[in-house]
């Protein structure tokens, strides 16, 4: 057995074909990296847990784990959960060698996925102007403002260039603007057709909510086309955003955006919470420069 593991961490669905899809590209990065063990796990929601995944490539006889967070935004999860329970297995395991890769974050490869699942849908809508054509981003929510923050940089990103008459943002969860006032600003901003696109690396509870959503707003608005384009999925270019994270993970180069983190800068209105994720963050912090001599 390889000396290497690679540990991806998925964020876990009660839906269970989004787990399915998950372990499905699991089992894409495994033919894509044969030389080494290639395990999941699961933040919530599913098994096995972040402890199990670490303990199982330990059990595989890796003697250096490279956990890397299959995520599109850095918020708790990315930025507190998963350094801890990674700080609890390098106890159990001082002998192994963890190592945190970066999350997915904002990627050019990404951008190349939205333009085919756009492409997709805007084919089946009825001919028109793209100047004409508003694309809606759908993001999952969160209470980090720096994650809701990102799905903002990447609506900017995704209109520059590409002649769509605006791109606006909403979210299926947590804040806001929700969905339904996402179309009624796409609407308001005069566009005479609507695509949809799910910012969301797999299917599940919240992509059925978006198709619910999505026909009642259509009735709301009968002479205005909409399409719900397709969620990011399991794509090449997403083990290609990997194999990047893993190799700057290997190299010491995977670096954590904590300028804009809400749990070591005070934020306005996001005062509450704070300090319990601020110590794990510095209690994860100093573990780590104490294991490496620092």
């Amino acid at each position: 057995m390889s000396a290497e593991a690679m540990l991806l961490v998925g964020h876990g669905s009660r839906d269970a074909e989004g787990n399915q899809e998950f372990l499905r590209f699991v089992e894409r990065m495994r033919f894509a990296f044969p030389e080494i063990a290639v395990e999941a796990c699961f933040i919530e929601l599913a098994e096995p847990s972040i402890p199990q995944g670490a303990d199982r490539c330990v059990a595989l006889g890796a003697r250096r784990v490279v956990v890397l967070p299959v995520i599109l935004f850095a918020a708790s999860h990315v930025k507190v959960e998963i350094p801890l329970k990674i700080d609890q297995a390098q106890r159990r395991h001082p002998a192994v060698d963890f190592r945190y890769g970066r999350h997915l974050g904002i990627h050019h490869r990404i951008f190349e996925i939205l333009d085919e699942r756009l492409a997709g849908a805007e084919a089946a809508l009825p001919p028109g102007p793209r100047a004409e054509t508003a694309v809606l981003v759908i993001g999952r929510g969160s209470s980090d403002p720096d994650a809701n923050g990102d799905l903002y940089k990447v609506s900017r990103l995704l209109w520059e260039g590409r002649g769509y008459g605006g791109v606006e943002t909403c979210f299926i969860g947590i804040t806001h603007p929700d969905f339904p006032e996402g179309i009624r600003r796409c609407v308001a901003l005069g566009a005479r057709r609507i695509l949809a696109l799910p910012y969301f690396l797999f299917t599940g509870v919240l992509i059925r909510r978006m198709r619910d959503r999505l026909r009642e707003c259509q009735l709301l608005y009968p002479e205005i086309p909409m399409r719900l384009a397709g969620y990011l999925g399991d794509h090449p270019s997403l083990v290609e955003i990997l194999a990047e994270r893993r190799a700057e993970a290997v190299n010491g180069t995977a670096l954590m955006n904590c300028g804009m983190c809400k749990y070591r800068v005070l934020l306005p209105g996001q005062e509450a919470g704070q300090n319990a994720g601020a110590k794990v963050c510095e209690k994860v912090e100093l573990n780590a420069l104490a294991s490496s001599g620092r």
